[in-house]
């Protein structure tokens, strides 16, 4: 049995584990998440963030979902590390940080995080889905990590099952072989929607995902439903607000801004398989 310190974080409903794994203490990586993420067994967490040493940056972050996959990016989980990194590392109020997707810019106001996000790409416009029971119209982007929106109206959004809904359409064969995270979207005005989405990885809905709220507020943009700023109000009530430039369909200049939050810390003397 190995026991190890960790930090317990949220991010808009988000929450994660965060591991100081610089000495790469860590071998099995899947095994490991999945161990620390389950619920009454576990800790219980959305998904495992490791600060590991990086060549380009401050520091490298890998990305663990609760089913053992490593993730490209998370919008949530980069304002997460940033705040640890900048507490637990000593770091200032603006670094850059080195991801799966590429190097992450981060500036720090007390606990709010805005996130320069990479470019988002291989933009889709609307075709359509059908999976049991429903046919959906829907768009597709890759925010870091691939994306599916679909717009509904308030009550539609209100009454979605998403667990049903967005798995099915997450596994489609349309998204193989790695599948897609899926969105679900409510364009209240010109600056605001609202978002549920089921996250790949997680196999189930979240009460909020970053690279979802990224997509879903530039999808809408390119589409022409809003403006930046995007105001991003999630499941969990909490809302992100999403920046970004358009010039036809390539977008740029993209961040996410929210606030990120320590909840505690602890010794984990479980039987991880590390």
């Amino acid at each position: 049995m190995k026991t190890f310190k960790f930090t317990k974080m949220v991010a808009s409903g988000n929450d994660f584990i965060v591991v100081d794994n610089r000495r790469k203490i860590f071998r099995n990586a899947a095994a490991f998440s999945q161990d620390l993420c389950r619920p009454h067994l576990g800790i219980g967490a959305d998904g495992v963030l490791l600060v590991e040493p990086s060549q380009k940056a401050e520091f490298k972050m890998r990305i663990l979902n609760p089913d053992g996959s490593e993730a490209e990016a998370c919008g949530n989980g980069f304002r997460c590390v940033a705040r640890y990194a900048q507490k637990k590392l000593g770091l200032g109020a603006q670094f850059n940080f080195e991801s799966k997707s590429g190097l992450i810019s981060a500036s720090l106001n007390n606990s709010r995080v805005c996130i320069k996000m990479i470019d988002p790409y291989d933009y889709r416009p609307e075709t359509s889905v059908r999976v049991p029971g429903r046919t959906f119209s829907y768009y597709f982007i890759n925010a870091g990590v691939p994306h599916a929106v679909i717009f509904l109206t308030k009550p539609q959004l209100e009454a979605m099952e998403v667990e049903r809904f967005g798995r099915a359409v997450r596994e489609h064969r349309k998204f193989k072989p790695k599948g897609t995270n899926v969105n679900f979207v409510y364009v209240a005005d010109e600056h605001t929607v609202y978002v549920r989405t089921y996250e790949r990885g997680v196999e189930a809905e979240t009460l909020a995902c970053g690279t979802g709220s990224t997509a879903s507020a530039v999808v809408s943009g390119l589409a022409g439903f809003v403006k930046p700023p995007v105001s991003v109000h999630t499941r969990s009530g909490e809302v992100l607000v999403i920046g970004f430039s358009l010039s036809g369909t390539r977008v740029s200049q993209v961040t996410l801004d929210g606030e990120a939050r320590f909840v505690y810390e602890g010794v984990w003397n479980g039987n991880a398989r590390i």
